[in-house]
């Protein structure tokens, strides 16, 4: 393939080099005179392992060159990757300046003398929307009202990190492909042919959250191993001993489980020994800004779990709560967060009912029991069978755990799941 990029940042001249590699012809365009010139002398422009390698073969075999400008390399290219900056402004948004010039470029460049459709791909990274709400209507407003038979528009974010930028290239940890439709890009799948990696094709704003919602969990990672570390330094308890034993833990610690959005957290653990954390550390004199945060985020997520799940409907209604305790298949209630939920419809004014098959209300015992009747002194009148549950035509049926599994519910039924977020 003919490969145009544009930006020789980090990421596109990176890109460059790689894709070089594997034998196509790639043009990169920089309006930085000095870099072009420099790319086109041999010498890299940043300073990664392997990339001048990389560079200077491709110039040998005459797959790669440099450019300030546009002009008529699009003509005849086969796809276009955009990896222009996205420098942060004062309130932390991005910039969002040269995506929309180059943009502009691209577009004039295709309605002035492009006949095939072409393929463009955006490696920037970008808030969420900015496909759908800044790139195709900057393609709609110069190549008309149908830009779709004139371009085709991929987001494909990047995960290259710096000091193995070009092992990560051809072995990321996944490669994300957005579309318009979320269905593949056969152009994508033969850029990619050579890379192992597992690959997701989804919507553009799917892909466009990716990046952040990956940087954000590192950063958090790092937060919260520093956060460990000075608990650790100010109770002379060796945080390398901690940290080896924590991530051993690939089944719960160092893995997928409690990472799926849904419900708040509860139970009889995981509160508990936040608040105890967080008391260990203000007794040491230690400040945990993150790990402090915990209890309060959970309680926001709680209500706005509430919110969701009463969205649209009139007080008074009929509600059928599926999923009281704190797991599906056990009548744990203490400080199930589907107990808090129980009593915000109760306060709000609605008619609730509640079917859990793990709950038999005359069971419950000791702490268990104590807690259940002091945050809801009406659980028996409460709960209903599940020949009621499945027969009565509720206003909503609200979905907080993995109990509806049982249910057979009629068809039509309005139910909002908030124990899985989709």
């Amino acid at each position: 393939m003919k490969v145009v990029i544009l930006g020789l940042g980090y990421v596109g001249f990176t890109s460059a080099c790689c894709i070089a590699s594997e034998g196509h012809e790639v043009v990169g365009i920089d309006v930085n005179a000095r870099k072009v010139r420099e790319i086109m002398a041999g010498t890299a422009p940043i300073v990664e392992p392997e990339v001048e390698a990389l560079l200077q073969q491709a110039l040998a075999e005459g797959r790669i060159s440099a450019d300030t400008v546009i002009g008529t390399h699009l003509d005849a290219c086969d796809l276009v990757i955009v990896c222009v900056g996205t420098p942060s402004t004062a309130d932390g948004s991005h910039h969002m300046g040269f995506i929309a010039d180059v943009t502009h470029q691209i577009a004039t460049a295709v309605r002035s003398s492009r006949q095939s459709p072409l393929p463009v791909v955006y490696r920037s990274t970008f808030r969420p929307g900015t496909i759908e709400e800044l790139v195709w209507p900057i393609f709609g407003a110069t190549l008309g009202e149908d830009p779709q038979q004139r371009v085709e528009i991929i987001y494909n974010p990047e995960f290259l990190r710096e000091g193995s930028a070009v092992r990560d290239y051809f072995s990321p940890p996944k490669i994300v492909t957005g579309t318009r439709d979320g269905a593949p890009s056969p152009v994508m799948e033969q850029l990619n042919a050579r890379i192992d990696a597992r690959s997701f094709v989804v919507g553009y704003r799917e892909a466009e959250l990716t990046k952040f919602v990956d940087n954000s969990w590192h950063a958090a990672k790092v937060t919260f191993a520093n956060e460990i570390g000075r608990i650790c330094m100010a109770l002379s308890i060796s945080a390398q001993q901690v940290h080896e034993i924590f991530v051993s833990d690939t089944k719960l610690n160092i893995s997928p489980r409690y990472m799926r959005p849904g419900g708040a957290f509860g139970g009889s653990c995981l509160p508990k020994d936040v608040r105890a954390l967080q008391h260990i550390a203000a007794e040491a004199g230690v400040n945990l800004n993150m790990i402090g945060s915990l209890l309060r985020s959970n309680e926001m997520h709680k209500h706005r779990m509430f919110e969701y799940a009463v969205e649209g409907l009139e007080k008074g209604a009929r509600v059928l709560l599926v999923g009281l305790a704190f797991k599906a298949e056990t009548d744990d209630l203490r400080n199930s967060p589907n107990v808090d939920l129980a009593r915000k419809l109760l306060a709000a004014g609605y008619r609730l009912e509640v079917y859990d098959p793990g709950i038999d209300a005359a069971k419950l015992i000791g702490a268990n029991l104590g807690y259940a009747y002091s945050q809801l002194p009406a659980l028996e009148q409460l709960l209903v069978e599940k020949c009621q549950a499945e027969t009565v035509a509720y206003d909503r049926v609200i979905v907080s755990n993995a109990a509806a599994g049982a249910l057979h519910l009629p068809p039509g039924c309005d139910i909002r799941n908030i124990g899985v977020l989709d």
